[in-house]
C-alpha cells in the first residue's frame, strides 16, 4: 500500500500536530463558551429521575394523541406549558408519555383514568411512575460524586504509571469531554437521564484509554531519544503520527456499533432506553477521540517543553523529511548534514576536525640510522 493512505496505515505520516495545536484549542474554547452560554440561558432538560415528578405512559389507540393528552392535563388543572409529552416507539407499539411535576394521588388517578378512557383501554394498561424531588437531588449528588471519584482515581493511576504532568493533561481532556457533551445536550434539548450519566462514565473510560495509548507511545519515545538533543515537541509529533491510525481505528470501531444502536434501536425498533444510552455514547465517543489528539497531547507538550532539559529546544520541530528521518533513525536529515559540515543545531559553524589536525600536526621525522 503506497501513497497518503499507505503512510497513514503504516504510521509514517508527518503531520505537525504541535504546530497546529492552537486550532484545537480555539475550537474547544468556542465549544466550551457555547456550552456555558447555553447552560446559563437554557439549562439542561433533566429527566424525571433528577427533577422529580409524575409520568404516565399510555398506548396510542383510538383518539389518544399528543393534543388530546395535553387537553387532559388542562382539564385536571395541570399546566401543560411545563409538561413533556412525547411519542415513544413506532408502529403498533407506539405509546404516549406524559411527564409533569409532582402531583397528588387523586390527580394521578384522575389523569390515568382519563388517558385510559380516551385510548379506550383498561386503566391497568396506563402505567404511572412517580419520583420525589428529594430522591432526584440525591441521584444528582451521587452522579457528581461518582464523577469526582473517577477523576481522582484516574489521576492517581496516571501519575503513578507515568508522571503527574500526564495526569493533569488527561484530566483536563476528560473535563473537556464532559463539558462539550453536556453542551450538546443543552443546545439540542436532549433529556438527561440516569442512562445518560452511565453513558458519560463509559465514554470517559474510552477517552482515557485513547489518551493512555498516546501517552504510552510518548513515554517510550522519550526514553528512546533521551541520549540525543530532540525537543519534546518532536517527541510528541513523532508519537502522534505513529499511533494516529490506531486511534482512528479504535474510534471507528467504537462509533459504528453505537451508531447502529442509535439508528436501529431507537429509530427502527423504538427502544427509548437504547436511544438515551446510545446518544450519550455517540456524542462522548466523538469528543473523546477528538480530545485525545487535539487536547490531551498538546497540553502535555506545553507542560513538558518548559522543563530544563527541553526548554532550550522550544520551537525546534522536525518537519516532513526531517520527521521521517527522526522516526526511522532517531536523527533528522538537517542534523546529520550539520554534523557532517561541522555546523551545530544553532547554526554556528565550527572548524572541521580534519583541518585542525592538519594545522597542528607535523610531518613525521625520518628515523635515524643506527650504526652497527
Amino acid at each position: 500500500m503506497s501513497g497518503r493512505w499507505g503512510r497513514l496505515y503504516n504510521g509514517e505520516t508527518t503531520i505537525d500536530f504541535v504546530g497546529r495545536r492552537w486550532w484545537g484549542f480555539i475550537l474547544s474554547g468556542i465549544l466550551v463558551l457555547a456550552t456555558l452560554v447555553s447552560l446559563l440561558f437554557q439549562g439542561l432538560n433533566l429527566g424525571i429521575d433528577f427533577e422529580g415528578g409524575v409520568a404516565w405512559e399510555a398506548p396510542v389507540k383510538n383518539g389518544l394523541t399528543i393534543d388530546s393528552a395535553t387537553a387532559i392535563l388542562e382539564d385536571n388543572n395541570i399546566e401543560s406549558r411545563n409538561a413533556k409529552v412525547q411519542t415513544l416507539g413506532s408502529g403498533a407499539g407506539e405509546r404516549i408519555r406524559v411527564q409533569v411535576d409532582d402531583q397528588t394521588t387523586e390527580v394521578r388517578s384522575a389523569v390515568q383514568k382519563s388517558l385510559a378512557d380516551t385510548a379506550k383501554v383498561d386503566v391497568a394498561e396506563v402505567s404511572v411512575s412517580s419520583v420525589s424531588s428529594s430522591w432526584g437531588r440525591s441521584i444528582t449528588i451521587k452522579a457528581i460524586r461518582a464523577l469526582l471519584v473517577f477523576f481522582l482515581l484516574v489521576s492517581m493511576y496516571i501519575a503513578w504509571r507515568f508522571e503527574w504532568k500526564m495526569a493533569i493533561a488527561a484530566i483536563m481532556a476528560m473535563v473537556h469531554d464532559v463539558i462539550v457533551s453536556v453542551g450538546v445536550y443543552s443546545l439540542l434539548g436532549f433529556e438527561v437521564t440516569p442512562s445518560t450519566v452511565i453513558a458519560f462514565l463509559t465514554i470517559l473510560g474510552f477517552s482515557l484509554y485513547d489518551t493512555i495509548v498516546v501517552f504510552d507511545k510518548v513515554h517510550d519515545n522519550t526514553s528512546r531519544f533521551s541520549a540525543s538533543r530532540v525537543s519534546y515537541e518532536d517527541i510528541v509529533n513523532v508519537s502522534m503520527n505513529q499511533v494516529l491510525m490506531r486511534s482512528l481505528n479504535t474510534s471507528l470501531a467504537a462509533v459504528l456499533p453505537v451508531l447502529s444502536l442509535l439508528v436501529l434501536g431507537s429509530g427502527v425498533f423504538g427502544a427509548v432506553a437504547l436511544q438515551e444510552f446510545a446518544l450519550a455514547l455517540f456524542v462522548g465517543l466523538l469528543t473523546g477521540a477528538y480530545s485525545s489528539i487535539f487536547i490531551a497531547t498538546p497540553l502535555l507538550s506545553l507542560l513538558k517543553s518548559r522543563e530544563p532539559k527541553f526548554r532550550s529546544l522550544i520551537g525546534q520541530r522536525s518537519l516532513k523529511a526531517d520527521m521521517t528521518s527522526l522516526m526511522q533513525t532517531g536523527s533528522s536529515v538537517s542534523r546529520k548534514q550539520s554534523a557532517r559540515s561541522g555546523t551545530d543545531t544553532t547554526g554556528a559553524t565550527s572548524t572541521p576536525v580534519d583541518a585542525v589536525t592538519a594545522v597542528l600536526s607535523h610531518p613525521p621525522r625520518p628515523r635515524k640510522k643506527t650504526r652497527r
